[in-house]
């Protein structure tokens, strides 16, 4: 018969491997002093209503004999903490505490016992027997000793004739004790007659029960022993020595079969229970993972079935376990419990501020760390950021390859722009984890998206924006061609008074002044860069001129392209004449009105193509199709506003380069130059936020002066000022010129209606008769002059019409040089400068009036020449023609010119007179397509008349015939 082989159970440990990393959270301060009339002992047993371990502090008397003598009196330790300091007492008391009353099994269980046993006071055990009295009396005490002693205990497991025997040696403080003397008490300790020996390793009771259960020894087959090693041995190595005596150590071909030839690698998981997260280490060996915590030994059979055991690298594993106690005070303290996993709170644990230095510490010594994204609740990326940037150079910008890196995972440009603009450290990586953002990192990212735009990948900044790569990036980051294009760029940009001088070319029918020069050569600097610019010279110095100068340049230095030209609708007539003055070999379009094309196909024959703000705004769709040489914008303070639908506009429109013109870049404040010179240069100022709080907020708001600096260093290359005072030298004393201002539909209306009625009574009048009574006809003309400034000024109803082309360009230019110029304004209407005053109240510009009804002359002149705060003198023509000296203004306008050049130069000679010591600038102000532009013609035409400075405006009069007064009528479209 065969022999039988007693039964055997799983290996199960009573303690809960999941509770038993709190083992020393529950430890409590406690405080010693009992009184020293009675004697205070330690009662252990069994709790009074439950199965579990008990301890009592009980106060008690003693006999003449020395025996415990009633009453029995249970202690509160929670009082007696209070009467000490020492922490060994306080941990003492609160075990105690713990287990006099009820209480929940958990690993702080093995904390409680080890402070209680160390019993720091040296009171005596007494164990209570419940079975002689539920009540503690001196018949149911035992005393009994209650140590931690040193207690080895290994399993050994041996083989003959194919049958594995499994038995057990236990030895405490050096001392053999078989099994069947020792009993486990509490799954705490074992008992040995009167002495309970709390074992450290809390494993280790269970595993005594089990061999006291199968007699200290088991004899299995080899099939037999496989079920138990998978299901009992495997778990009881792992807390307790197994020896195999009958495994022989591996041979290299058997350590190569199954690759325990290679390195191990260390290997920390991650465990979450309850508010814990466990760090269970482990080293892989070959395919087999063994607790680096334990002395499980590492053993396997080649593939004849031959066993055979593995070394462990105690040398690697002591090191391992020293950089992981390195990483938290807490891991030090909790070798002690005997776990094989290290914890801590998960609060604790996710920590940015620990785990990511940690994590990064362990990865820098090959410990490979699984499952922290399986923590739940927990996206973020276990690795810390790495960061590499590389500059290159592109054909206009400046490419900045941001690399940043959680381990293996990079995060995309676009998803680290979002983490800025949100103002969070955490970017959403593609495996859905987030990644921590350094936060020095944070702010440069910041600098960078707010420099530069994002293009797929890539961040892109303007080579106009040139100067900030040597401030965002280490020289280590920049490309060597970078360095290349850094340096040239400083030193062509340094001194733009140094730039070489331009061809002026053939096809320009004008002379230019020095600054003129300048001018073109510095537009034609910018071109050669492929930089964009801003001209902003003061009115009255030739923008016009120097830009139409560089479309006959560019003209020959490359093939024929159409240029775009926008301007506000009343500089339409003013660009048309330059145009035709100065370039006339130059072909223009002029893409406004209603019968105006929309076929972008058109503008290939033209070199220039004219449109309006308002006309860009209707047209942009198909305007942003074609592609410009050059996009032109005149008094570009029309799109400061970068939020307005005309910088929108602007800027979708395509071309090789831009150029905006403007006397006044700054009207009210510092950001009125972002949107104009990111027209021109996009991304030379970052983003509005950038700008806003780098530069508009200090200057304008703190008056910083080192914002100002470095925005001047910032834009200097690219924008082009020269004042009048600046460039006086160069000027003539007096410069005139004509503004002209188109009129709006309503005011056209009213004005081809009055003109219609002019025409219809010189048709119907003869020769004689008009030679006879010139006032009539002189009557008609006014009332078209009074059209052309304003139709208020007629007083009549049915021609009734509150839009003015004048007023609206005489305020834009009274805005744009009265905050450096003091201006001067006649008319020939006092009605007209009425118009204007109140223009002027609405824009809080403060002003002298002077007409024919002024008593106090003198009093207004000298308020007007010695008070800085009044910038606009309106004067009616003939009550300032003569007499006063207004040498304070510099700028003059006529409003409604006359056909008698004496009584304007009268007027003009206000201010240019002795005394003057600036350049005096007279600016005329004419409705194309009107009477105004006739009398200019005819004046031309009549040159007798038009040089004699005393001719009376009847014998004018009398010198036109019928045809005369008809075309002075006849609208040049008609």
């Amino acid at each position: 018969m065969e022999e039988q082989y007693p039964p055997f159970e799983p290996f199960d440990s009573t303690d809960d491997p999941e509770s038993l990393f709190a083992a020393h959270l529950a430890s409590q301060p406690q405080l010693s002093g009992a009184s020293t009339d009675l004697r205070t002992i330690i009662v252990i047993g069994r709790h009074r209503y439950y199965n579990l371990f008990s301890a009592q502090l009980v106060s008690c008397s003693l006999s003449v004999t020395g025996e415990l003598k009633a009453p029995f009196t249970v202690l509160n330790p929670l009082e007696l903490v209070w009467r000490t300091e020492r922490p060994e007492e306080l941990k003492f008391y609160s075990a105690i505490a713990r287990f006099q009353s009820f209480y929940e099994k958990a690993a702080a269980d093995t904390a409680s016992l080890k402070a209680l046993v160390r019993n720091p006071l040296r009171y005596t055990f007494y164990l209570h027997d419940s079975e002689v009295s539920e009540k503690i009396t001196a018949k149911s005490l035992t005393p009994v000793q209650v140590t931690q002693p040193s207690i080895d205990f290994k399993v050994r497991i041996g083989l003959s004739s194919d049958v594995f025997s499994v038995t057990s040696d236990l030895f405490v403080n050096g001392t053999y004790y078989p099994l069947n003397r020792i009993n486990v008490r509490f799954g705490h300790f074992l008992v040995a007659d009167h002495a309970w020996y709390l074992c450290s390793n809390p494993h280790l009771p269970s595993v005594v029960v089990y061999f006291k259960k199968h007699g200290n020894e088991l004899r299995l087959p080899h099939d037999t022993f496989l079920q138990f090693q998978r299901q009992v041995l495997a778990k009881m190595e792992s807390h307790v020595p197994v020896e195999h005596t009958y495994l022989k150590p591996a041979t290299r071909v058997q350590l190569r079969s199954k690759g325990f030839n290679q390195p191990p690698e260390k290997v920390l998981y991650l465990i979450e229970s309850e508010n814990y997260v466990l760090l269970h280490p482990f080293v892989r060996y070959g395919e087999i993972e063994i607790p680096l915590l334990s002395n499980k030994l590492i053993y396997d059979q080649d593939n004849l079935g031959r066993p055979f055991y593995v070394a462990r690298n105690t040398e690697l594993e002591t090191a391992y376990t020293k950089l992981l106690i390195q990483q938290h005070p807490h891991f030090w303290e909790q070798l002690d419990n005997m776990l094989d996993y290290f914890y801590l709170h998960k609060e604790r644990f996710l920590d940015e501020a620990w785990f990511l230095d940690v994590f990064d510490n362990l990865a820098a010594h090959g410990v490979t760390i699984l499952g922290f994204n399986d923590l739940q609740g927990n996206k973020l990326n276990q690795h810390k950021a790495t960061v590499a940037i590389q500059v290159d150079s592109g054909l206009n910008w400046f490419n900045v390859t941001v690399n940043v890196k959680f381990g293996r995972k990079k995060a995309s440009i676009k998803q680290l722009k979002k983490a800025v603009v949100n103002k969070s450290r955490y970017v959403l990586l593609d495996d859905g984890t987030m990644g921590i953002i350094p936060e020095e990192w944070l702010q440069k990212l910041k600098v960078f998206f707010d420099t530069g735009i994002v293009e797929e990948e890539q961040l892109q900044i303007p080579k106009t924006n040139f100067a900030v790569l040597t401030e965002l990036f280490e020289d280590y980051m920049l490309d060597e061609q970078v360095h290349k294009e850094l340096w040239w760029y400083q030193a062509q940009l340094s001194n733009v008074e140094n730039i070489a001088a331009a061809p002026v070319p053939a096809g320009l029918q004008a002379t230019l002044r020095p600054y003129q020069l300048q001018g073109l050569s510095w537009l034609n600097f910018l071109d050669d860069l492929q930089f964009g610019g801003c001209l902003a010279d003061d009115m009255g110095l030739g923008k016009t001129v120097q830009v139409i100068a560089f479309m006959l340049l560019l003209q020959e230095k490359r093939e024929r392209q159409t240029h775009l030209l926008v301007v506000p609708t009343s500089l339409i007539p003013n660009w048309q004449a330059e145009l035709d003055r100065f370039a006339p070999s130059l072909q223009v379009l002029v893409h406004h009105g209603p019968n105006r094309s929309k076929a972008t196909d058109a503008f290939q024959q033209y070199d220039v193509v004219i449109t309006t703000y308002n006309t860009l705004l209707t047209d942009i769709d198909f305007l942003k199709k074609y592609t410009f040489g050059y996009t032109f914008l005149d008094e570009s303070q029309n799109i400061k506003n970068p939020n307005s639908q005309r910088y929108k506009a602007a800027c979708l429109l395509q071309s090789r380069n831009r150029v905006v013109l403007t006397g006044t870049p700054f009207e009210n404040n510092t950001f009125d130059i972002y949107a104009q010179l990111s027209f021109v240069n996009p991304g030379l100022l970052g983003t509005r936020t950038y700008f806003r709080n780098t530069y508009s907020m200090p200057i304008d708001k703190f008056k910083d002066r080192r914002s100002a600096q470095a925005l001047q260093e910032r834009i200097g290359p690219f924008v082009l000022r020269r004042t009048k005072a600046e460039v006086a030298r160069e000027l003539p004393d007096k410069t005139e010129m004509v503004l002209y201002c188109e009129m709006g539909e309503e005011q056209r209306k009213v004005y081809d209606t009055a003109e219609q009625e002019f025409r219809d009574y010189i048709n119907a009048s003869g020769e004689e008769e008009l030679t006879k009574h010139p006032m009539h006809v002189l009557r008609g003309i006014t009332k078209l002059r009074q059209i052309c400034n304003s139709p208020l000024l007629t007083g009549d109803a049915k021609l009734f019409s509150d839009t003015s082309a004048k007023i609206q360009v005489l305020m834009q230019q009274i805005q744009n040089v009265a905050r450096h110029h003091k201006v001067l304004v006649f008319s020939q209407f006092v009605g007209m400068l009425d118009l204007i005053k109140k223009e002027l109240v609405k824009e809080n510009i403060k002003f002298s009036y002077l007409t024919g009804s002024t008593r106090n002359r003198g009093e207004v002149v000298n308020q007007f020449q010695t008070d800085e705060e009044i910038r606009v003198f309106l004067v009616s023509l003939k009550a300032g023609g003569t007499g006063l000296n207004l040498t304070a203004a510099d700028y003059v306008f006529i409003v409604d010119p006359w056909w008698n050049p004496a009584v304007e130069n009268q007027a003009i000679d206000r201010s240019y007179r002795i005394g003057q010591e600036k350049k005096v600038i007279a600016v005329r102000l004419i409705c194309p397509n009107t009477v105004e532009e006739k009398i200019q013609i005819l004046q031309q035409s009549k040159s007798k008349l038009a040089t004699d400075l005393v001719t009376a405006d009847n014998s004018f009069f009398s010198s036109l015939t019928k045809d005369d007064w008809l075309n002075l009528s006849r609208n040049s479209d008609s």
